[in-house]
């Protein structure tokens, strides 16, 4: 589809390529465009006024963001009803852990469509539950930092992942959250 810029004339493509060449050509091979009950003749305007109702007929693909804000669960508990049954309780275990060591001024909130902890400044964690792990996302420093603690558990970047057939290991989870509550008041995040 081409985009006419009714001000200027010019002519665009989309980024998929399909289109014609020229805006002349568009008014060529539109006879002088012809729109629903518009007739043939009506030079630039109506080949303006064919692209622009080409455009408004064109469908967005994917999901409304009304439709996403439905989807996103206000907290925790709306969170948690998401979460496969086999990872609940290890999940309610780690929010619990989690929250007896933030400082009193983190709140809850969901971020990225996952429960968090967050300061003023910004998240201090991120946690989550799947079919098979829980994971913990306490920024990619923090992981290093216990790289040869987690040498158990699989890691990424950003992540650690908990599966659900081990236990917990709330002690190591509470180590991890307090380092990156200091990491944060070190760089003055706090």
């Amino acid at each position: 589809m081409r985009l006419v810029n009714a001000l200027t004339g010019d002519v665009g493509t989309r980024p998929d390529g399909c289109g014609l060449a020229t805006l002349q050509d568009l008014v060529q091979r539109n006879g002088g465009a012809r729109t629903g009950n518009r007739t043939r003749g009506h030079g630039l305007a109506g080949a303006l006024s064919y692209s622009i109702e080409s455009m408004k007929k064109t469908k967005a693909v994917g999901r409304s963001s009304v439709k996403k804000a439905k989807d996103v669960p206000k907290g925790f508990s709306e969170y948690l009803a998401t979460v496969p049954i086999p990872a609940r309780k290890n999940l309610i275990k780690m929010h619990n852990v989690i929250r007896s060591t933030m400082p009193r001024d983190a709140i809850e909130t969901i971020s990225y469509r996952i429960p968090a902890f967050k300061i003023k400044s910004g998240v201090l964690v991120w946690f989550a539950g799947f079919s098979d792990h829980c994971s913990l996302f306490p920024t990619a420093s923090v992981i290093e930092m216990f790289k040869d603690e987690l040498r158990d558990f699989s890691t990424s970047k950003g992540t650690i992942q908990f599966p659900l057939d081990k236990q917990l290991p709330t002690a190591l989870i509470k180590e991890i959250v307090k380092a990156r509550i200091a990491q944060s008041k070190v760089k003055g995040r706090h």
